[in-house]
């Protein structure tokens, strides 16, 4: 196998050079020009994750996916491989999360009877339901309420990236599905579930919708946030907190409806 000169070749080369000859160091080259993608993934999750988690634990986790993306992406299909990257990224820094039982089972259980307000509520009434209404619901004050969301928001950081089924490969390879053989299954769930989404955000309050769309679209963090939108960092990390059950209980509403059919 003849020499690689790594600094010469341009990305398609070395992708080239790894899947078509087998070339190590070439897919040596490829992670080291992406470990910059871990360390902006790994830093969007860390925020606000408890002070025992540490960040490079996360950073450990999120290099294994990136290796695993390289591993099994196919460059010749015209895709973005950052896209796909980040998933595989992510998808692996849950997994070590998971594995660590980062969040406390009270955490969990407190996450679950505020998703399940939300559900309950707002498929009652028809509308967005407010803090007073869930407080009321779940038979505590407003002031008691406000702290249990502080306590959960470490819970809902990670929530967008959980799968709707358990099948967790299915999202993650969704990406790779050749979008000229989506079969009328998938078709009609992909739209149910956008439809779901559509209703779910449509029920958030303008705050939490401006929260939703800086964070996960606009990229920036919590606290950038809280300078934009003038407020304590706590306070935007209660408006993400409840924005996140609140779609986590218009999902769940589609995965019943899925698990009917």
């Amino acid at each position: 196998m003849t020499e690689l000169k790594a600094p010469q070749l341009t990305y398609f080369d070395l992708w080239q050079a790894w899947k078509e000859c087998g070339n190590h160091e070439a897919k040596k080259q490829l992670i080291e020009n992406y470990l910059p993608l871990v360390e902006f993934v790994t830093n969007r999750m860390a925020i606000g994750l408890p002070k025992n988690i540490i960040k490079d634990d996360l950073a450990s986790n999120g290099v294994m996916g990136l290796i695993d993306a390289i591993e099994k992406f196919d460059y010749q299909r015209g895709l973005q491989f950052e896209t796909y990257a980040s998933w595989r990224i992510r998808g692996s820094i849950i997994d070590g999360l998971r594995q660590g039982d980062w969040v406390p089972r009270s955490v969990r259980e407190k996450a679950k009877r505020v998703e399940e307000a939300y559900q309950h509520l707002e498929q009652k009434l028809m509308r967005s339901v407010t803090d007073a209404e869930v407080s009321q619901y779940l038979q505590i004050s407003e002031k008691e309420f406000a702290i249990m969301l502080q306590d959960i928001s470490v819970a809902t950081i990670c929530s967008l990236e959980d799968p709707i089924r358990e099948e967790e490969s299915e999202t993650r390879m969704s990406l790779l599905v050749d979008d000229k053989a989506k079969n009328p299954d998938h078709k009609a769930h992909e739209y149910y579930l956008k439809e779901s989404l559509v209703k779910g955000i449509d029920r958030l309050t303008e705050k939490e919708r401006i929260v939703v769309s800086l964070f996960y679209y606009e990229e920036l963090s919590l606290s950038e946030i809280a300078e934009v939108m003038n407020l304590s960092p706590s306070r935007i990390s209660q408006l993400h907190s409840k924005a996140i059950l609140r779609l986590r209980g218009a999902l769940a509403k589609y995965k019943d409806q899925l698990m009917q059919q």
